[in-house]
């Protein structure tokens, strides 16, 4: 029996996790009551007795939360921003590679990817590893999201203001300093982040991630060596390779409460589109979570999940 302490259960990503864990026999979830859940010291408590502590807090907090940890068999999967590019974090996109994978089944220190992130490293990573894209490529990335991926004060906004401005898709991060643009660049291994451009729109959830290439920024091969990489790496059950639409349209909620994610490749000899479509929720975070604490306990990755 794995006891699971998650520290900021009361948020959108903790919700989904306490839910779906709830529910497994495989696991004791420890609870701390309602007016000591930010004691420092009832936390500090929960966190070291835990086998596994999951962090659903703001980046301060959860660097707070794993100051307060010395038991060291304590395993701590973080879904806020604060350790996704540090030294000594597993990064928790197992399907990379068998390398990214055995990190998170060894490591006691795991950081769960972004949600934007998470599409653009699926496409980009294997494209530079396999010397199809270069590391200066000056990249462009847009990424569709749901509204619930701003938590609750953003999803009570959606559902009661009444503005035209929020039925049509809002840019935000126009300053090109969005906090998901150091794992983008660092795990990809870019030498240069992309101009990104993060979209929010009328929707609950789902979420996709586009990135536009001309084929004279491969290195070699075409559009077919770019499907000939993600057939071969995406082939199992949560992130595949698939090229189904709807009728020439892609619809970015179309994975909405699915923890799976499906990579595309689009367009033509001259310009290509790569693409992935997920749950910003999802596989961008409680179920990317879960899938994580899966493979540090030895269960199937797929155990929890929706697919």
């Amino acid at each position: 029996m794995l006891n699971v302490f998650i520290d900021g259960k009361n948020g959108t990503t903790g919700l989904k996790i306490e839910q779906r864990l709830s529910a497994r026999k495989d696991i004791k979830l420890i609870s701390l009551p309602e007016e000591i859940r930010k004691d420092i010291s009832a936390r500090k408590q929960a966190l070291n007795s835990a086998d596994i502590a999951i962090l659903c807090l703001p980046d301060d907090a959860a660097r707070e939360a794993v100051s307060l940890i010395e038991n060291e068999k304590v395993c701590v999967i973080d879904a806020s921003t604060a350790h996704r590019t540090a030294a000594g974090w597993a990064y928790g996109f197992p399907e990379l590679s068998y390398e990214f994978e055995n990190k998170i089944k060894n490591g006691k220190r795991i950081a769960v990817p972004g949600c934007h992130a998470s599409g653009f490293i699926a496409l980009i990573y294997p494209l530079v590893k396999a010397g199809l894209i270069d590391k200066d490529a000056a990249l462009t990335c847009t990424s569709l999201t749901g509204y619930s991926g701003g938590g609750k004060k953003m999803i009570a906004e959606y559902e009661t203001e009444k503005s035209a401005l929020y039925k049509a898709p809002r840019v935000y991060g126009i300053t090109q300093a969005h906090k998901h643009l150091p794992e983008m660049t660092a795990i990809t291994g870019l030498n240069c982040s992309p101009v990104f451009i993060p979209t929010v729109c009328d929707f609950y959830s789902g979420m996709e991630v586009i990135v536009p290439i001309f084929k004279s920024q491969l290195l070699r091969g075409d559009i077919e060596s770019v499907k000939a990489i993600y057939k071969e790496l995406y082939n199992g059950n949560i992130v595949k390779y698939t090229e189904e639409n709807e009728n020439g349209f892609l619809s970015a909620a179309v994975l909405s409460e699915k923890d799976g994610m499906e990579i595309s490749v689009f367009g033509n000899e001259d310009r290509i589109l790569l693409t992935a479509r997920y749950d910003n929720l999802g596989k961008g975070a409680s179920g990317a979570a879960i899938e994580c604490l899966n493979i540090v306990s030895g269960n199937k990755k797929e155990e929890s999940l929706t697919l």
